[in-house]
């Protein structure tokens, strides 16, 4: 079933099948969630993405999420399984780094690089098999496989779409899946 609504130039929400294969269906569970992300943002006052309504997560913002979730993607999908740089604003002295420069940049420039981003990890995921092993060993003889990956991309994406259905709420009252 498809998710067309009125909320037109976002992607299109399609629900995972009930019945296919595992590949099929855990693709489809991550790019249920990654259009989620962009329902969650759709129509909200620019001022309001950078608001930090938790008192006790001032790094917490709508625009940090997004921008978290696009070097997420860049991290996986580029640094671990193709062992590429990593060129995302993060550093050992800020590891948080990402979540400050998405609070201070426009969702209109944020949700864009999201979506390119994530057309980047379905490409390199299509080249792959879900028992590919990472080319970068993340912890000494600990090699994640594309389907560890993908699994661990559904988890952070759904996670932080709570995050942002409770921010978005928080800052305008906007509600819905």
């Amino acid at each position: 079933m498809s998710d067309k609504s009125s909320l037109h130039g976002l992607p299109e929400r399609v629900d995972a099948p009930t019945a296919a294969d595992e590949r099929t269906m855990l693709l489809a569970w991550l790019d249920w969630h990654r259009a989620t992300v962009h329902r969650k943002c759709a129509g909200l006052a620019a001022d309001l993405s950078s608001s930090a309504p938790l008192p006790g997560s001032p790094m917490t913002t709508i625009g940090g999420i997004v921008s978290h979730l696009r070097w997420m993607e860049a991290f996986w999908f580029e640094v671990v399984m193709l062992n590429q740089p990593d060129l995302a604003p993060y550093t050992v002295e800020d590891p948080d780094a990402e979540f400050r420069v998405g609070a201070r940049r426009p969702l209109e420039e944020l949700l864009p690089e999201y979506a390119a981003q994530c057309e980047r990890s379905r490409e390199i995921t299509s080249h792959l098999e879900l028992g590919n092993s990472a080319r970068r060993v993340l912890r000494e003889r600990d090699r994640v496989t594309l389907r560890w990956v993908v699994l661990h991309m559904i988890e952070e994406t759904a996670r932080h779409n709570g995050h942002l259905d409770v921010l978005r709420e928080l800052a305008d009252g906007a509600t819905g899946q």
